[in-house]
């Protein structure tokens, strides 16, 4: 990678990216993007991430995801409605405002339990749709949801529109003025067709218009991978369209849109999101799969995976869009961005992706009066890690400082992973040493393009859109005889260590593989369970290899023999990382949220401040980064900051005041602070709040594992506790003690004592091993996944609820950490579910949220 003007070579960036590994086809033209900072196409919108049922119960997802990701709309189902088991609307409603979101939208029709929707009537809808509304109007916040009063009309009651449009256009007046007689501010969206039908449209809106029963939102669906290719245009005639007929313009929200292959792909979902935000609409990611999991952008509960990481970014934008052109506008499965610049804090950013060439992001329009004559500049890669799988903070490929001439730069991004996304920050440069890639060696290899031994290699490629992505286009499946195996030769340039990332499928099952490497068996795989096949999980392991050559293989049998039904995943792709240390990651502050009186301070010279641009906080203002941790643990988060006087830090995680956990000076000048905490695995909000009467100025915030500390959490057999009601011991394979507690809830309990680690009274983090696979049945394709939950309960102290998502299977058993304030000394903890059952729990950890802190000066 490089970065040159127009006029000349100014600088030699660095290259640090090592691609997919090739199959020996040619290397794919560069393809140049042009991003024109001086033509604004409005201000920054941001509401192209929004999403059905993308929410499930109280704290699935996690609030720290949403908020990260930020989906201005949301659309659920209505209180008590029948069509799926989790997303209520008034359930999930508080969390999903708290975290920053703007409307939820209503599927009043949800109310019915069939798919398609039972057609009893519009009076018996109508019935159903009353006390909806009543609940709803008993909220201060009521007029925050939109209420989507038909769904996919144009196939759903109303068809065959010659026979049907008078009644669809009644029935429509009838919904809508029952609606307005509860609920008078209320907002109808509409007509919610599966598809943009002109003729139905032009028809429904001049008999709305005339009869005083227009909908103040309008929607449609765009579900096709062709409307990558027909979007725009449906758009731009939907608004000659309203032209026409003298009405509007009228806020559009898409309110179902993308494929099951674009979900979680950044390389996908990037195309989309660039046409969405172009256009200044709403729009919400389909449900294809389970609720709460963000539309596939989340694992597990508080887990990014790829595809979180660019909803991030886009979530991050600020400012004014400004004109991009791709090589082809409006064509499935090709280059595409949106950039923005933010003249405040003299930031342009794009975004893009959608091909495996390389390309050439040309910027011009770059004013000296706000970037100055030389920019600093970072490009970061969010790569596709699966469905399931989790993804870290996305490394920085390239970066360098570069001279501005005539305004213009141009950037220069590695090509060979069409399902990758990434982002391009240029700043004013800074005054202290330029930025830095830190993208450790990586390759990929396709498990199909291995030696694929009795097994077959299966494509999966699908126009329709329907298969979930698989990395290449094919995967290796039919492992299920003991001579199944993946053989990829690999070449790695250092001796050292090397994380493994395999990504997988299964049929829900907890599955294993042995992994030989130079046909000298090193362990054995333990795949998690996932949702089938072809929804790919990823499980990350170490492995230590010398320099040079190698020949990895993945086998259905290790050295006692045939693994046998376990052995059968279907292998997708292959990844090689190498590990330089221990989990390190580093945020720059002024890239992170922060509060209305934080501002961004270039051209800071305080080289103590080790950042190029600092954020300065004045009194009660504060700053939030979204850290993610690959692992429940410990670890160490520092900052340094500059203050004029004495000073004081306050520090949250997930919202939560650390106690005993700020960073506090005597005096004036500069300090180093650092505080070691548990955090769970995933995404954590790190806020820092400058609680000090004068003004500080941070540099970044970094973050460091510590795994020595997890010696301090206690953590203890779920089945060497005391079991009440009727809870049971039960033996299990995949139990870490061979046997786990099962029938927890409804009377059943397990109670545990507190170790002598863990007896003082104070703030602990409680990470439970469990299993659970409840779901409904019925639907056609949705797989109506059931939270369940546990409480635990301190022996002269409160009670605690947390939730526990499905994870596909009753014996396979996942950690959740959750937070638990206790209040006594050594009271024991009894665990159970008063109002049903609760998961599967194999383990239980109680962990201080708090071991170490230090303040030094610089």
């Amino acid at each position: 990678m490089r970065y040159r003007s127009l006029a000349s070579a100014v600088v030699a960036a660095t290259l640090v990216l090592v691609p997919l590994q090739s199959t020996g086809a040619s290397a794919a033209p560069v393809e140049t993007l042009r991003v024109d900072l001086s033509d604004s196409t409005g201000a920054f919108y941001g509401g192209a991430t929004g999403i059905l049922y993308g929410l499930g119960d109280q704290g699935v997802p996690s609030r720290d995801l949403i908020a990260g990701m930020r989906p201005r709309t949301v659309a659920q189902k209505p209180p008590d409605g029948e069509q799926h088991p989790s997303g209520d609307a008034l359930v999930t409603a508080d969390e999903f405002f708290s975290s920053g979101g703007t409307d939820i939208y209503i599927n009043s029709q949800d109310i019915y339990s069939r798919w398609p929707y039972q057609d009893l009537g519009i009076d018996d809808y109508i019935s159903r749709l009353r006390p909806q509304l009543e609940k709803v109007a008993a909220r201060p916040d009521r007029d925050r949801f939109v209420w989507t009063i038909f769904n996919e009309p144009d196939w759903i009651w109303y068809g065959d529109w010659a026979t049907k449009k008078d009644k669809f256009l009644a029935d429509w007046t009838k919904v809508y003025r029952t609606v307005k007689s509860v609920l008078p501010n209320a907002r109808i969206d509409g007509p919610g067709e599966a598809n943009y039908n002109p003729g139905r449209l032009r028809d429904f809106l001049a008999y709305a218009a005339a009869n005083d029963v227009l909908p103040d939102i309008v929607t449609w669906h765009e579900l096709s991978p062709d409307s990558l290719n027909h979007y725009r245009a449906h758009f731009a005639d939907y608004r000659e369209l309203e032209r026409s007929l003298g009405i509007g313009p009228l806020p559009v929200n898409i309110t179902e849109y993308s494929n099951r292959r674009d979900t979680s792909v950044p390389g996908q979902m990037i195309q989309w999101i660039t046409m969405l935000e172009d256009t200044k609409v709403d729009a919400q990611m389909a449900y294809w799969t389970v609720a709460g999991n963000l539309s596939d952008h989340s694992a597990r509960t508080a887990r990014p995976n790829g595809g979180w990481w660019l909803a991030k970014w886009y979530a991050d934008l600020s400012g004014d869009t400004v004109r991009v052109t791709p090589p082809r506008p409006s064509t499935r499965d090709s280059l595409q961005g949106l950039a923005t610049l933010d003249r405040d804090d003299a930031k342009a950013t794009v975004l893009l992706g959608g091909t495996a060439s390389e390309v050439e992001v040309a910027v011009s329009g770059l004013a000296e009066s706000t970037f100055g004559r030389s920019v600093d500049v970072r490009v970061s890669k969010a790569t596709w890690s699966g469905y399931e799988g989790d993804a870290q903070q996305p490394p920085v490929v390239a970066a360098s400082r570069v001279d501005v001439v005539d305004g213009v730069v141009t950037v220069d991004v590695p090509g060979g992973d069409p399902l990758a996304a990434y982002q391009v920050l240029i700043t004013p440069a800074g005054h202290g040493a330029a930025p830095v890639a830190n993208a450790p060696w990586s390759a990929q290899y396709e498990a199909e393009a291995g030696l694929v031994e009795n097994a077959r290699v299966v494509s999966q490629h699908d126009q329709s859109g329907w298969k979930y992505t698989t990395s290449g286009g094919s995967d290796v499946g039919y492992m299920n005889n003991a001579g199944s195996r993946v053989t990829v030769d690999v070449d790695v340039p250092r001796s050292g260590t090397y994380e493994l990332g395999v990504l997988y499928g299964n049929g829900g099952f907890v599955g294993q593989q042995a992994l030989y490497v130079d046909d000298a068996h090193v362990r054995t795989l333990t795949y998690p369970a996932v949702l089938n096949w072809t929804y790919r999980g990823r499980l990350d392991v170490p492995i230590t290899l010398t320099a040079g050559k190698h020949r990895l293989s993945l086998r259905t049998s290790g050295p006692n023999g045939h693994l046998g039904a376990a052995g059968d995943n279907t292998l997708d792709r292959i990844d090689l990382t190498e590990v330089t240390g221990p989990e390190t990651a580093a945020y720059p502050l002024a890239d992170a949220r922060r509060s209305d009186g934080a501002v961004i301070e270039r051209g800071v010279r305080d080289a103590a401040v080790l950042a190029p641009t600092a954020v300065a906080l004045g009194a009660t203002d504060s700053v939030t980064a979204y850290v993610s941790a690959k692992q429940d643990g410990y670890y160490t988060l520092s900052t340094t900051w500059t203050g004029a006087g004495p000073s004081r830090i306050g520090v949250t995680t997930s919202g939560r005041r650390v106690a005993g956990g700020d960073l506090v000076t005597d005096r004036a000048g500069v300090w180093d602070g650092s505080v070691t905490v548990h955090l769970k695995a995933g995404v954590t909000a790190v806020g820092l709040t400058n609680e000090s009467r004068g003004r500080v100025v941070l540099g970044a915030l970094t973050q460091v594992r510590a795994g020595d500390a997890d010696a301090r959490a206690a953590v203890v057999e779920a089945e060497s506790g005391r079991l009440g009601g009727g809870a049971v011991v039960q033996a299990g394979v995949w139990a870490s003690g061979g046997s786990y507690v099962g029938q927890l809830g409804n009377g059943g309990t397990v109670t545990v004592p507190r170790a002598e680690a863990v007896r003082a009274a104070g703030q602990y983090n409680l990470t439970v091993g469990y299993a659970q696979a409840e779901k409904n049945t019925g639907h056609a394709y949705n797989t109506d996944t059931i939270t369940r939950f546990l409480e635990t309960t301190e022996a002269g102290g409160g009670t605690t609820r947390a939730p526990y998502r499905h994870n596909y299977t009753w014996d396979g058993f996942w950690p959740e950490t959750s937070p638990l304030d206790l209040t006594t000394e050594g009271g024991e903890l009894t665990f159970g579910n008063a109002t049903g059952w609760g998961p599967n729990v194999d383990w239980i950890s109680l962990a201080p949220l708090v071991v170490a802190k230090s303040v030094t000066p610089r």
